[in-house]
């Protein structure tokens, strides 16, 4: 298979994402490896990891997709769609999963890795935004792709629906700032203070 059939087609690109199924998980367990010899607790480190990985992985073979140039790009000015659900009925059923999906990585594993995420509206307002500049890119780059509200809509309701099933894992406050000083406080601070009250201990005198 060409360079333009592994990376310019849909086809190339869903088999270099199963391809690269062994090495995400390779990822995952290298850097969860690192993060608990760098004092991170041991479901801390794993869960980071996870997180990190599969927003990556989950998120940039779609925006990938979304991203390739029509059989007219660059000679025609881009098209906007800005009437709600118009698109839907031309769209198609699969084309309206794979717009639930596009984001929907991101809107799993977001919340289990960024605090101020884990709440509903910030996960939606993120969504909506990260699709909002996937269509921009479009229309500006002239792809000779439509940019549609509906895309927007079904980008930002993917992601949500993903973070109500990942919504037992989300990551607190609380939980983000546990892991962060231990993290950084890998050394632990008891020896130090028996070693100062060992040289705070007064002699004593022979004889006495």
């Amino acid at each position: 298979m060409s360079w333009y059939g592994l990376f310019g087609t849909f086809t190339g690109v869903a088999f270099l994402t199963v391809v690269a199924v062994p090495l995400a998980a390779l990822v995952v367990v290298a850097l969860a490896q690192w993060r608990r010899a760098s004092g991170t607790p041991r479901s801390g480190a794993w869960r980071t990891a996870l997180a990190d990985v599969g927003m990556v992985y989950g998120t940039v073979p779609w925006v990938w997709m979304t991203m390739m140039p029509g059989s007219h790009a660059g000679d025609v000015l881009g098209r906007v769609s800005l009437v709600p659900f118009r698109d839907l009925v031309s769209m198609g059923s699969l084309g309206i999963v794979g717009n639930l999906l596009v984001l929907s990585a991101l809107g799993f594993f977001a919340p289990l890795r960024i605090a101020p995420l884990a709440s509903w509206p910030r996960v939606l307002l993120f969504a909506a935004s990260c699709s909002l500049l996937i269509e921009v890119a479009q229309f500006v780059l002239l792809l000779d792709r439509v940019s549609s509200v509906d895309d927007v809509l079904l980008n930002t309701a993917g992601a949500g629906l993903a973070a109500w099933l990942s919504r037992p894992w989300w990551l607190t406050p609380g939980e983000a700032t546990v892991v962060e000083e231990r993290g950084t406080n890998a050394c632990p601070e008891e020896p130090r203070d028996e070693a100062s009250r060992r040289v705070s201990k007064p002699p004593t005198v022979a004889g006495r």
